[in-house]
């Protein structure tokens, strides 16, 4: 019998549950804890299935989220199987195959102290277009954040030792989100990723899923898009307040240009620094060390924007469109700054770790 304990978020499902408990057995998985994560009275007998084959069952009043099972799922299942080394977390829909599961067990044996991803080879034909544009887009959105190629970002069998629990426990999303968080603070603690091939699997083009596209899309990469709505806000409040300026002022040109420009980036620039840290990436590290952060890489940003807009003007386009094309890329590389660098949580990360560690016995 293996040493770890399978852990399956389950969110009204069907008769593919019971058909993966089954297989699960036959493999001699023998450790099984579902979490049944709101599930409404229709599927009782499902669960009741489950109990019979032997399967602990934890059930959450309401729809909390699959981020938010996992965590309920970790927590008790080092409660209920004592010696547990780790847990295999997999979907209840039927797409992950227990041969696949079963692969990732005997990695995590291999490697007990690294996160084990079961990686889809989503460039094939079944796969949907919608999810394989979206995984390509989260492996390159996860890249240029950590530097780690990552091909599926968002495959749910996932090998997680007890040694990770700290960092599974302190995420604080509960939904789809917490997966794709749980890999960027996985690679922040200089974690390993390793990944192995498993078959991919739709059924019916993934009509049994959960995930909303838009919703869910927006929970994942909520912060991004909240970066870059404050970051528009900022550029209209500059341009209000010069415009103002340039209308109240009644002295040389030069000199409201200059007053105009200092004031209006200055009071931008503390807007987009306040509203960044509070709102887009909800930092709690010092603001003095932040701030200091933030105005070396405003200055930088700058100087950077200027530079390459004068290197590139002597080239065969408009200034306009060579200057999109230069604040675009110092925004992105703005917003990669800023995350893992100005506004890292790395004070309240550290202490979380050592809470859950304390709590969980993990040291």
């Amino acid at each position: 019998m293996t040493k770890h304990f399978i852990l399956i978020p389950a969110y009204q499902p069907d008769e593919r549950l019971i058909e993966l408990i089954t297989d699960l057995k036959k493999l001699e998985f023998e450790r099984i804890l579902i979490i049944n994560d709101g599930s409404d009275s229709t599927y009782d007998s499902i669960f009741l299935q489950a109990t019979s084959f032997g399967c602990e069952i934890i059930t959450h009043d309401s729809n909390l989220g699959k981020g938010a099972a996992i965590k309920t799922g970790i927590r008790a299942g080092y409660e209920l199987f004592l010696d547990a080394q780790g847990c295999i977390t997999c979907d209840a829909d039927g797409q992950h195959l227990p041969d696949d599961i079963k692969k990732v067990s005997d990695m995590l044996l291999e490697h007990d102290h690294e996160l084990i991803l079961g990686t889809r080879q989503l460039s094939k034909k079944n796969t949907p277009k919608m999810n394989r544009f979206g995984n390509w887009f989260s492996s390159v959105y996860f890249k240029s954040i950590t530097g780690i190629a990552c091909p599926d970002t968002q495959t749910g069998l996932r090998g997680i030792p007890k040694s990770l629990n700290a960092i599974a426990l302190s995420i604080p999303f509960n939904r789809y989100d917490y997966e794709m968080e749980f890999l960027f603070q996985a690679a922040r603690e200089n974690k390993h990723l390793v990944m192995i091939p498993i078959e991919t699997v739709y059924l019916d083009e993934n009509a049994s899923s959960h995930f909303r596209p838009i919703v869910d899309s927006i929970r994942i990469y909520k912060q991004p898009i909240r970066f870059l709505i404050v970051s528009v806000s900022s550029a209209i409040l500059d341009l209000s307040i010069f415009t103002l300026l340039v209308f109240l002022l009644k002295t040389s040109i030069f000199d409201v240009i200059l007053i105009g420009t200092l004031v209006a980036r200055l009071i931008s620039g503390m807007f987009n620094f306040m509203l960044n840290r509070i709102w887009s990436f909800q930092s709690f590290s010092p603001i003095r060390k932040q701030f200091i952060k933030y105005l070396a890489l405003y200055v930088t940003i700058f100087g950077l924007s200027v530079l390459f807009v004068y290197l590139l003007s002597f080239i065969s386009v408009h200034l306009t469109m060579i200057k999109i094309f230069v604040d675009g890329t110092l925004f992105m590389l703005s917003y990669v700054i800023q995350k893992i660098w100005v506004f890292r949580n790395q004070t309240k990360e550290k202490a979380s770790y050592r809470n859950f560690s304390k709590i969980n016995n993990l040291d």
